[in-house]
């Protein structure tokens, strides 16, 4: 006996692979969907297709309760309608289904002046990528308004977490670790919000299996880790056998590299995230995950550090 039926679009993804193995763990019956299966997990079933084919999303999600859409463009790719193109096919696969999509949401959505970012919090772009998120959840809203089906947004910080690629802990701060260097993102005494992306994926379960208690379009902010950078500095060397320099990381360098290429421009016209302290809090959320929701910060971090920096020793050796 299943808890219920759930398609992943975007499984091989950073919250794809999250909300796989999270709700495979839970008891679901997972579906898992994207151009190939690039991260197997032991007894969820994979179906390859286009998710801009919108017979091959239908196709995916037709058995399911639950969808999480967790489809994803490169970075430097969201702009002229593409995002949104991408996520009207999944609107048209959920059609008048009834069905609950949970969608991962981001702070972009708010001002870099928004201290504390609840849900009621009113939403305003700081930057173009911004603009585009907030237009995909009004898509959403639209869609769930009008009675077709229901979306969740589930709304967190920075994602980490083992076994991922192309996050800020291998991109930037431990891009040097070989050397016995690391970078720290910020002013050492700002926080920022963090999420570990196993709790993440628990989270998604957890509103899908309260689903019924909600109305046709909530939106929901996970806390995650809300530590200084100076807090994410210290756990990362207590996770290292060896004494590391601390240094701050070379934003001037990312911006001369955006001159020429249209990935670092985007990255660094969003470094208004590490200059200004921007908590997500939600009570409502807290309470349904419950008081010991969570892996303890210094061991999430350990875990995250140390199969990345066998990796980052390995391709220096």
């Amino acid at each position: 006996m299943t808890k219920g039926k759930v398609t992943v679009l975007g499984s091989n993804g950073h919250i794809g692979h999250a909300a796989v193995q999270a709700f495979q763990h839970a008891g679901w019956d997972v579906t898992a969907f994207g151009r190939s299966n690039r991260r197997p997990v032991q007894g969820v079933r994979f179906v390859a297709g286009d998710a801009n084919e919108l017979s091959a999303v239908q196709a995916a999600i037709a058995n399911a309760d639950v969808v999480v859409q967790a489809l994803h463009l490169p970075y430097d790719k969201w702009g002229n309608g593409a995002a949104e193109a991408q996520l009207q096919v999944v609107i048209d696969a959920m059609g008048t289904s009834g069905k609950t999509l949970l969608f991962p949401g981001t702070i972009y959505n708010y001002r870099a002046s928004d201290r504390k970012v609840t849900p009621q919090t009113k939403q305003g772009a700081e930057a173009p990528r911004g603009e585009i998120r907030i237009r995909l959840e009004r898509m959403l809203q639209d869609a769930a308004n009008a009675g077709k089906f229901q979306a969740l947004i589930l709304r967190a910080g920075d994602f980490y977490g083992p076994g991922n690629r192309g996050e800020w802990f291998e991109q930037a701060m431990l891009m040097d670790y070989a050397k016995g260097v690391i970078h720290h993102m910020g002013d050492l005494d700002m926080h920022h919000s963090w999420a570990y992306l196993p709790d993440l994926g628990d989270a998604f379960v957890a509103l899908a299996e309260k689903r019924s208690e909600f109305a046709a379009f909530e939106n929901f902010h996970f806390a995650g880790n809300w530590i200084t950078h100076r807090q994410m500095m210290t756990a990362i060397q207590k996770a290292v056998p060896q004494q590391l320099k601390v240094t701050p990381l070379a934003w001037w360098m990312l911006g001369a590299i955006g001159l020429v290429n249209p990935m670092m421009r985007d990255v660094y016209r969003m470094r208004y995230l590490w200059r200004n302290e921007m908590e997500m809090t939600d009570p409502r959320l807290d309470a349904i995950l419950g008081k010991y929701f969570g892996t303890p910060f210094e061991e999430a971090v350990a875990a995250t550090v140390e199969e990345l920096t066998q990796v980052q020793v390995a391709k220096a050796a």
